[in-house]
C-alpha cells in the first residue's frame, strides 16, 4: 500500500549527485570562495555552519534577511527539513512532526521556553493536544529554528521525538545603530476569490556605546479561506461505513437485485458507505501582534532581554452540509438526529429501501486481509411510497472564533569569572482558543431515493437524489422538501498557561577530555481547562423565528474535487446575519454560572520539576557531552462525575447553590442543558448533577544521554547518540469526565479518565554521517531507532473503577472504566539529504527523503505517522533576483486528532465478513505539493517579494481500510502573497 516512487526518485537523486560532486566541487570551489553572497545563499551557508559545529544531531532553519524566513510560514520551512513532516489546515501549515510521531511528541520552544497557543477551531478547542500551533506565529518575528533530533541533558524535556528551538533576534546584534523594515502587501485566495491586507513592520535601535537596545514589531496579516468536501459526515445511523445486514434490511431482496447477477444473501456483511455529503466552509484568518524585545549589556559579563510577545487571530468561519442517509433509509429508520431511532411509518407499516444495481469490489485492507465493498448502487423506497426520510441539510456559523497566544520572557546571562557563567530564564505564557457562538440549524430531507457510485480515492463520488424536490428548506404538498428539525448553540473557551523558572550554570574544567560541566533546575507549572455554555431557549418550538430567506451553494462548488459529471452539487444554506438573529431572537439571558456544562469541563493542573547535570566533551577530533537529567510530573485533575437526577436539587438561574447533603461537591449551579422555558415552572431535581473528583500523580524519570562528535576529515563528520526522551499524555487523558454508563450480562462499564497513565518515555539511537564537499553544499545520512514505553491505547479496561448510580436499580453501583492503557511501540528509519550550487552558475539544489517504519503492539499503524517524506527545491539566485521552487511529497498516515478522546474505542477489535481486524482509523491518503517564492531587490532597501503555495492546487483524500474506502476529500485553493519591503 506504501507508495515507494518519491523514494526512489530521490535515492536516485541522491547517487547520481555522489557520481557528480568531485566535478561540482571543482569547478565551484575557487571561485565561490572570494564571493560574498546574500539572501538565499548566505541562509544556507549559515545553516550549514551551525549544523556542522554542533555537537548535537540537528537541522536548521535561518532567516535570509531581517524578517524574511524562507516561507511565509515557519511550519512550512520545518516541513523541507528531513524528517519533518506537518498537519495542514486550508494550506496554513501549523502542527509539526518527526521522525514518523505525531506532534504531540514534538516539543517547539521559544527561546528556550514553552509557548502557550490557543486553537481557531471549535473542534480543536475542544481537545486537549499538546501541539503547538504555529498559525499565530508570522515568520518574520524569527531569526532561527534549532531542530534537535538527539537529545542533550540541557534540553527542556517533553520533545520524545525531537526538539525545535525558535529564537528571535537579539536587538544589540544589528549592525546599525537604527535600522528596520516596513512590508506591505496583500494575500489573494483563489477558491474564495479574495483578497486581503498584508502589513508588518519592524524597528531595531541600539545607544551609540552598545549596551541597550530594542526590536519592536507589529503585524496584520489576514485572509480567506474556503474548503470544498465531500465526506461521510452525517446523521443518521452509521455517519461512515458500516456492513450491510439483511436481518435489518428486509428491503434488500433477491427480487430488487434482479439482473445485477447478484443475490440477496451475495450481499450480507457487504462493507458500505452509509452516507455521502457535501461540506462547504468559508472562513478568515485576520492575525494581529506584535513583539517587543529589550536588551541590557552594560559590560562583558551582563546580558539581560526581555522578551514580550502577542498574537491574536481572528477566524470566524461557516461551514454547511448536505447528506445522504443511505444505511438510515435501508433499516427503516427516520431518526433524523441518530440515536436509538424512529421508524419510518406509511399506514402504520414500517418502510424500507430497497438496494438495486450495486457494484462490488474486493478491497485488501492495510492490514493485509480481503474484503468486499459496495462502491456503487441505487438506494430507492419502493415504487408509490411517499416521500421519506433521504438525508440531513445543516448550517452553522461559529462566530466569535479567536486564537491567541503570548508570552514574556526574561533572559539574564552573567559570567561570574573567566570560568563560571550562570543563566536564568523566566516565562510567563498563555493562550486562549474561543468560540463565542457555535450556532447551527438542521433540516432533515424528503424523497424517495438516492444513488452513488465512487471511483477513486481523489475523485469525487457520483451522487444524484430522487423525487426530493429542489434542495432548498421548506416542504413540499407532496411530503418532499426540507423540514427543521435540530438547533443547537453554544459557546467555548479553553486556556492554556504555564509560569516557568530555569536556573543554569557552565563551569569550565579544561582537564583532560572534559572540557566544562554544565547543570541547572527548571520547574514549570501548567493549567488547562476548558468549559463550554449553552444558553436557554425562550421555548422548545424551534420553528418559532424560523428562517425564511436563504441562498443556495455557489455555483462553482466542487468544481475542483474532480469526479464524473452530473454529480449533485446543489445545497442551501443561510447568511451569517440570518443565523445570529434566529438565536438572538430564540435565547434568552440567564447567568454565566447556569450556562454550564460541567460534564464538558476540562480542569488539569501539571507541574514539571528538572534537575541536570551535562559534561561537554572534547578531544583530537572528538567532542561530544553526556548528561543525566531528572524530570518529576506531578498530574492533578478535577473530574466531572455524575449524580444520579433526583440526588441534589439544581438551583434557578442567578439563585444562590443548594447544598447537597448526600454529595456536599455538588455543582447545583449549572444548568447541564436542562430547559429553562418562559412560563414553565423550573424543575430543580431533572437532569444530572455533578461533583468534581479529585485525582493527584507523581511521576519520576531518569533520562541520560549521550552525544558524540568525530571529524573523519576537516569536511567530514560522523555523529552517533543514545538518549531517553520523554513526551506526557495529553490532558484529557487526565481530566475528561464520565460518560455512556451501562449495565449490561457483562456487568457495568462507563468511559472515562485513567490518571495512572504514565508519561511516554523512549530510548533512542542515533546514528549519522556528513560530507560538507563543498561551500552550501551537504550530503547526509542518518540511521535512527527509537523504542517506546507508555503509548497510549484507547478504549480499553485497565481495572481502574468508579462508583456511580444506577437508576434502573435505584441503587449505587461499582463500573468498570472503559478507558486508555498503555503499550510499547517502536520507531526505525533512515534519512539521505543532499544540497549543492550547480557547478559555477547561481542555481542550486536541496533535496531530502526519510523513511520512518513504525509498529504498535498491539499493530495499528501509529497515529500521525506518515512513512515516507520526501523534497525537492530548486533555487536561483543574484544580486537583484532569488526565487525557490520546493516540491514536498508526504505519505499516507493517520488522520486521527493529535489528541484522541480516551473513551473513543478507536483501538478496538471489529469482526467484518467473518474476520477480526482492528477498527479501522481514518487514512490520509499522500500528498504532493509545490510552493514558490521569489523576490527581486530594486535597490539595496527596495524588494518585491512573491510567495505561492499549493501550486498545484492538491486535493487532499482520505479513507478507511484502503483507498477503495474514500471518506473524505478536500480541496481548498492556491493561495498567493505580494510583498513590498523597506529597509532603513
Amino acid at each position: 500500500m506504501f507508495k515507494q516512487t518519491p523514494l526512489a526518485a530521490a535515492v536516485s537523486l541522491a547517487l547520481w549527485s555522489l557520481s557528480a560532486m568531485p566535478a561540482m566541487a571543482q569547478t565551484q570551489e575557487a571561485p565561490i570562495q572570494t564571493v560574498e553572497v546574500t539572501g538565499i545563499r548566505a541562509s544556507m551557508a549559515k545553516s550549514l555552519e551551525v549544523k556542522k559545529n554542533a555537537t548535537a544531531n540537528v537541522e536548521v532553519i535561518t532567516a535570509e534577511d531581517v524578517g524574511k524566513m524562507p516561507d511565509k510560514n515557519l511550519a512550512d520551512s520545518l516541513q523541507r527539513l528531513a524528517g519533518v513532516a506537518v498537519r495542514t489546515d486550508y494550506d496554513e501549515a501549523e502542527k509539526v512532526s518527526m521522525r514518523g510521531t505525531n506532534p504531540d511528541m514534538s516539543l517547539i520552544l521559544f527561546n528556550g521556553h514553552t509557548v502557550s497557543g490557543g486553537d481557531w477551531y471549535v473542534g480543536d478547542q475542544g481537545s486537549s493536544s499538546r501541539s503547538t500551533s504555529l498559525s499565530l506565529m508570522p515568520s518574520s518575528v524569527l531569526n532561527q529554528a534549532l531542530v534537535y533530533k538527539t537529545s542533550q541533558a540541557n534540553i527542556v524535556d517533553g520533545g520524545m521525538a525531537g526538539t525545535i528551538n525558535v529564537t528571535t533576534r537579539k536587538p544589540l546584534a544589528a549592525k546599525e545603530r537604527l535600522s528596520g523594515v516596513v512590508s506591505a502587501g496583500m494575500s489573494y485566495a483563489t477558491l474564495p476569490g479574495k483578497s486581503a491586507p498584508d502589513l508588518n513592520a519592524t524597528v531595531n535601535w541600539k545607544n551609540e556605546a552598545g549596551t541597550f537596545g530594542f526590536i519592536a514589531q507589529g503585524f496584520a496579516e489576514k485572509r480567506y479561506v474556503r474548503r470544498d468536501t465531500s465526506s461521510t459526515l452525517a446523521y443518521g445511523f452509521s455517519s461512515g461505513y458500516d456492513v450491510i445486514n439483511l436481518k435489518n434490511m428486509p428491503g434488500i431482496t433477491d427480487e430488487s437485485l434482479k439482473g445485477s447477477g447478484y443475490t440477496a444473501k451475495d450481499l450480507d456483511g457487504v462493507r458500505m458507505r452509509g452516507t455521502a455529503s457535501t461540506e462547504f466552509v468559508e472562513g478568515v484568518r485576520d492575525r494581529k501582534g506584535g513583539m517587543l524585545s529589550l536588551e541590557f549589556k552594560p559590560n562583558k559579563d551582563l546580558d539581560v532581554t526581555m522578551t514580550g510577545f502577542y498574537s491574536g487571530m481572528n477566524a470566524n468561519n461557516y461551514g454547511r452540509l448536505n447528506a445522504g442517509a443511505f444505511y438510515s433509509m435501508l433499516m427503516g429508520k427516520a431518526d433524523t438526529l441518530g440515536g436509538t431511532g424512529t421508524n419510518t411509518n406509511v399506514n402504520g407499516q414500517q418502510v424500507y429501501a430497497t438496494l438495486k444495481n450495486p457494484v462490488i469490489v474486493t478491497e485488501k485492507t492495510m492490514y493485509g486481509d480481503t474484503i468486499r465493498v459496495l462502491k456503487a448502487a441505487d438506494i430507492m423506497y419502493p415504487a408509490g411510497t411517499p416521500p421519506q426520510y433521504i438525508g440531513n441539510s445543516e448550517s452553522f456559523y461559529r462566530n466569535g472564533a479567536r486564537a491567541t497566544s503570548g508570552f514574556l520572557d526574561l533572559d539574564a546571562k552573567y559570567r561570574v569569572n573567566d570560568d563560571l557563567t550562570v543563566k536564568t530564564l523566566f516565562s510567563t505564557t498563555q493562550g486562549v482558543g474561543k468560540t463565542d457562538a457555535d450556532q447551527g440549524l438542521t433540516y432533515a430531507r424528503f424523497g424517495t431515493g438516492a444513488s452513488f457510485s465512487y471511483g477513486a480515492v481523489d475523485q469525487a463520488p457520483f451522487i444524484k437524489y430522487y423525487g426530493a424536490g429542489a434542495n432548498v428548506p421548506g416542504m413540499n404538498a407532496d411530503g418532499s422538501g426540507n423540514m427543521l428539525i435540530g438547533r443547537t448553540i453554544s459557546g467555548i473557551k479553553t486556556t492554556d498557561k504555564e509560569n516557568s523558572l530555569q536556573l543554569d550554570a557552565e563551569y569550565k574544567v579544561n582537564k583532560s577530555f572534559i572540557e566544562s560541566i554544565e547543570t541547572g533546575v527548571r520547574y514549570a507549572d501548567h493549567h488547562r481547562d476548558s468549559a463550554r455554555r449553552y444558553p436557554a431557549y425562550h421555548t422548545k418550538d424551534i420553528n418559532a423565528n424560523a428562517p425564511t430567506s436563504y441562498i443556495g451553494f455557489p455555483g462553482d462548488f466542487g468544481k475542483d474535487l474532480g469526479g464524473p459529471a452530473g454529480w449533485d452539487n446543489t445545497g442551501f444554506t443561510f447568511t451569517p446575519e440570518t443565523l445570529k438573529a434566529y438565536f438572538a431572537a430564540n435565547t434568552k439571558p440567564t447567568s454565566d454560572e447556569f450556562e454550564r456544562r460541567v460534564f464538558s469541563e476540562l480542569h488539569v493542573r501539571e507541574r514539571q520539576s528538572a534537575a541536570y547535570v551535562m559534561a561537554n566533551l572534547e578531544g583530537e577530533r572528538w567532542s561530544g557531552n553526556v548528561g543525566l537529567r531528572f524530570v518529576q510530573t506531578r498530574e492533578t485533575a478535577d473530574i466531572p462525575t455524575p449524580i444520579a437526577p433526583g440526588k441534589c436539587e439544581r438551583a434557578a438561574p442567578g439563585q444562590p447553590a443548594i447544598p447537597c447533603a448526600a454529595y456536599p461537591g455538588a455543582v447545583t449551579t449549572a444548568g447541564d442543558l436542562q430547559p429553562y422555558y418562559d412560563n414553565t415552572p423550573f424543575n430543580g431535581f431533572t437532569g444530572n448533577t455533578y461533583y468534581f473528583a479529585h485525582t493527584d500523580r507523581k511521576f519520576n524519570n531518569f533520562l541520560p544521554s549521550l552525544n558524540i562528535r568525530y571529524e573523519l576529515s576537516k569536511d567530514m563528520i560522523a555523529r552517533f547518540g543514545a538518549s531517553k526522551t520523554i513526551s506526557r499524555q495529553n490532558y484529557n487523558m487526565y481530566g475528561v469526565g464520565f460518560s455512556g454508563a451501562a449495565c449490561d450480562a457483562q456487568g457495568c462499564h462507563v468511559n472515562g479518565p485513567n490518571p495512572d497513565l504514565h508519561p511516554m518515555t523512549a530510548k533512542n539511537l542515533d546514528a549519522s554521517w556528513a560530507w560538507y564537499f563543498a561551500r552550501r553544499s551537504l550530503v547526509a545520512v542518518d540511521l535512527f531507532y527509537s523504542k517506546i514505553d507508555g503509548y497510549a491505547k484507547t478504549g480499553t479496561t485497565g481495572g481502574a473503577t468508579v462508583e456511580l448510580w444506577d437508576e434502573l436499580s435505584k441503587a449505587g453501583k461499582v463500573y468498570a472504566v472503559n478507558t486508555s492503557s498503555q503499550q510499547g511501540a517502536k520507531i526505525a528509519g533512515i534519512e539521505l539529504s543532499y544540497e549543492q550550487p550547480l557547478f559555477n552558475t547561481n542555481f542550486g539544489i536541496t533535496s531530502n527523503v526519510s523513511k520512518a517504519h513504525t509498529k504498535v503492539d498491539d499493530g495499528r499503524p501509529m497515529v500521525g505517522a506518515s512513512e515516507y517524506a520526501a523534497n525537492l527545491g530548486g533555487y536561483y539566485e543574484d544580486d537583484k533576483l532569488s526565487a525557490r521552487l520546493v516540491w514536498n511529497y508526504r505519505s499516507e498516515y493517520v488522520n486521527s486528532s493529535t489528541a484522541p478522546s480516551p473513551t473513543a474505542n478507536s483501538q478496538g477489535m471489529t469482526t467484518i465478513q467473518g474476520i477480526l481486524m482492528p477498527s479501522a482509523p481514518t487514512m490520509a491518503a499522500p500528498v504532493k505539493t509545490l510552493a514558490f517564492n521569489a523576490s527581486y531587490s530594486f535597490t539595496p532597501n527596495l524588494v518585491l517579494s512573491f510567495d505561492a503555495t499549493n501550486l498545484t492546487n492538491v486535493r487532499r483524500a482520505y479513507y478507511r481500510y484502503s483507498e477503495d474506502e474514500q471518506s473524505k476529500l478536500d480541496v481548498i485553493g492556491r493561495q498567493f502573497y505580494l510583498n513590498l519591503k523597506y529597509k532603513f
